[in-house]
């Protein structure tokens, strides 16, 4: 955990965060690491699901939460309950910023909209995440990323071809949507800090529109080429060599040769000399031609060395290649320990190691300042600190308001 005091970016922004799970928790955790103070609103009991989904510690709350709650300080509401929502609304006419990912319209249900708040709060950011946006005809569809991955197009070009499409083992629809609307707040802020007179305004982040922006070339290929880009294994598509090879002692590397120049520096370390003399594979059209050929001489090599081997040679002959890394690799890396990408912070008394977020900023960085808590750790202190008294307090649990 980091002991610095400098200032961070957002320093003095309030949110208040009213998702859960994935997507939108995302968003607030990076404005949190960055200095805004962050309330999240949890229903009362077990409160936001991801607190007991994937591995567990001894209290039975997910090691995952340690890291996603990060800096944020959690109250509880009830927004099936008048008093719940009025709560909510008291700390919204209060913030800079909102973010909530429920389907859309339950926000407008409880009497918590963008329209409701507006008289109120003109200056408020709105940031609203959803499957497909809250607009257009799939909008009131449930949207999870799985789902919404596929949608986008996403899903479409990975794995190999003629096989099941694949996703990589993480929500990557919703880390990718949270990080869109972490930057739609900050070109919001950045808006609204102009002094222009917009004030306030929604930032409407769709997951399929997130993964959609991934998609680079895609969309001018099909338009103007009239080829739809298919899944390529462990390859790209028209880019070659870049591929993912086994070596002697079962271990992969990538090797990313597709330069002219550094594809002859392959060759040549390979002592393939007369490969890379050859005017056949000069260019990259050429070399994309005779793929194949090129791919099997590559592995023939990698496999006959281990990936060590491989490493050292290939990178003193200044080609791109690295080792395909698992959690383990990553935490044991100098390099990766240099860079500051982990950090420590205590849980129940023992020390849990926890990922930095990037970008790095050089003088004003983020920091964690504590590992999420139990649920409602912080509602007294918040409604306090919002002028609601003890006794009221006492009188929302009462109601099962909080």
């Amino acid at each position: 955990m980091s002991s610095t005091n400098r200032p961070r970016p957002l320093d003095g922004i309030k949110v208040i965060e009213v998702g859960q799970l994935l997507a939108g928790p995302w968003a607030g955790t990076m404005l949190a690491y960055f200095g805004a103070e962050v309330i999240k609103v949890e229903p009362p009991g077990d409160g936001d699901p991801i607190r007991g989904w994937r591995i567990l510690d001894e209290t039975g709350t997910a090691y995952w939460w340690r890291s996603l709650a990060r800096n944020k300080k959690s109250v509880t509401a009830n927004l099936r309950t008048e008093e719940g929502r009025d709560l909510v609304r008291r700390l919204m006419n209060n913030a800079d910023v909102v973010i909530e990912n429920f389907k859309p319209g339950s926000m407008e249900k409880w009497g918590l909209g963008p329209e409701d708040l507006a008289t109120t709060n003109s200056d408020l950011i709105f940031a609203r995440i959803s499957g497909y946006g809250q607009t257009g005809p799939n909008s009131t569809k449930p949207g999870y990323a799985s789902v919404t991955e596929a949608y986008s197009g996403f899903r479409h070009v990975n794995g190999f071809p003629g096989d099941v499409p694949v996703r990589p083992n993480l929500s990557i629809g919703d880390t990718i949507s949270g990080i869109h609307a972490f930057m739609g707040i900050l070109l919001a802020l950045l808006e609204r800090n102009q002094d222009r007179g917009t004030g306030g305004q929604v930032v409407d982040v769709a997951l399929y529109e997130s993964m959609f922006n991934l998609m680079e070339g895609v969309v001018p290929e099909f338009s103007g080429g009239g080829v739809i880009r298919e899944p390529s294994g462990s390859t790209l598509t028209g880019i070659v060599p870049t591929n993912t090879y086994l070596c002697g002692d079962g271990k992969h590397v990538v090797i990313g040769a597709n330069g002219d120049s550094i594809f002859i520096r392959l060759m040549e370390a390979m002592q393939k000399s007369e490969i890379a003399e050859d005017p056949r594979y000069a260019t990259n059209a050429g070399r994309v031609e005779h793929q194949e050929f090129i791919d099997g001489t590559i592995a023939i090599w990698t496999k006959a060395h281990p990936a060590h081997e491989v490493i050292r040679l290939l990178e003193a002959a200044q080609v791109p290649v690295g080792p395909l890394y698992n959690v383990a690799d990553m935490m044991g890396d100098p390099h990766y320990q240099a860079r500051g990408l982990f950090e420590e912070v205590q849980v129940n008394g023992a020390p849990l190691a926890i990922p930095a977020i990037s970008p790095k900023l050089s003088a004003t960085p983020g920091k964690t300042d504590w590992a999420g808590g139990p649920v409602g750790t912080h509602t007294d202190e918040v409604l306090l600190s919002h002028g609601y008294t003890e006794a009221e307090i006492v009188a929302l649990r009462d109601k099962g308001a909080v």
